[in-house]
């Protein structure tokens, strides 16, 4: 059976490198993005240029409806055997007291809302051998002081879904795990006001730089595939040595 797997946040940085590469590998793959319709079309195309069968739909994860439609969609592509939930937001970094209100609930609302819809619409439509990556951040752990500790908050959230939903799915054989980046050099940078983050932060990473997308990519598609099948409920970091 052709495996077929929804990416969300599919149109650029880790979720575009990870459709790419699960299109190589051969997924076929529902791609939702929510706001830049080009930068979708342009993987997209990329996608099927591979002879994958793919699609683009889009959705805000925030929203169940949307949600729904979403799996819907995929479910043409035939049944549903993974999800990448990689949709997320930053918010401008800055002082933890600086932290204005509707920042705090869009990045709840992307980061956490949004993963829990997703995976429970996965939950449902998930077979035996199915799987869910969520992509967390070290941030988790580190706690970003300074920068976003809500964001950090968030992210250590993801881990404890990660967690508890593998425990709840195994039985069903479907596993869940996460992947947990450090600094990797993608567009979201610029969301906080820092777009040459991931060049400023390369002296605190013990590796000497930041990642790249396709680095975050080969760490999901590995959980993703059989080569995982005892791997539940980890939460896999790539971050350098951060």
């Amino acid at each position: 059976m052709t495996p077929v797997t929804v990416i969300t946040g599919g149109g650029r940085g880790i979720g575009a490198a990870t459709a790419r590469r699960l299109a190589q590998a051969g997924h076929h793959i529902a791609l939702c993005y929510r706001r830049d319709q080009a930068a979708a079309g342009a993987v997209l195309a990329d996608l099927q240029a591979t002879g994958a069968q793919a699609i683009a739909v889009r959705a805000d994860t925030t929203d169940p409806d949307q949600v729904g439609a979403l799996f819907d969609a995929a479910a043409q592509l035939g049944p549903l055997t993974g999800l990448v939930n990689n949709a997320g937001v930053t918010s401008p970094i800055g002082p933890f007291t600086e932290l204005r209100v509707d920042d705090l609930r869009r990045v709840v609302d992307v980061n956490l809302v949004g993963y829990v819809l997703c995976a429970q619409q996965a939950a449902r439509r998930l077979t035996d051998g199915g799987a869910i990556v969520n992509v967390s951040s070290a941030a988790a752990t580190l706690g970003s002081p300074g920068e976003y500790v809500h964001y950090a908050a968030v992210k250590a959230a993801t881990d404890t879904l990660t967690i508890g939903l593998a425990k709840e799915l195994a039985p069903r054989g479907i596993r869940v795990n996460a992947v947990a980046p450090g600094v990797v050099r993608t567009d979201i940078h610029a969301v906080s006001g820092v777009p040459d983050r991931a060049d400023t932060a390369a002296g605190r990473i013990p590796l000497g730089r930041a990642g790249e997308p396709d680095e975050i990519a080969a760490a999901i598609a590995w959980l993703l595939g059989p080569d995982a099948s005892y791997a539940t409920g980890t939460v896999l970091r790539v971050s350098g040595g951060l």
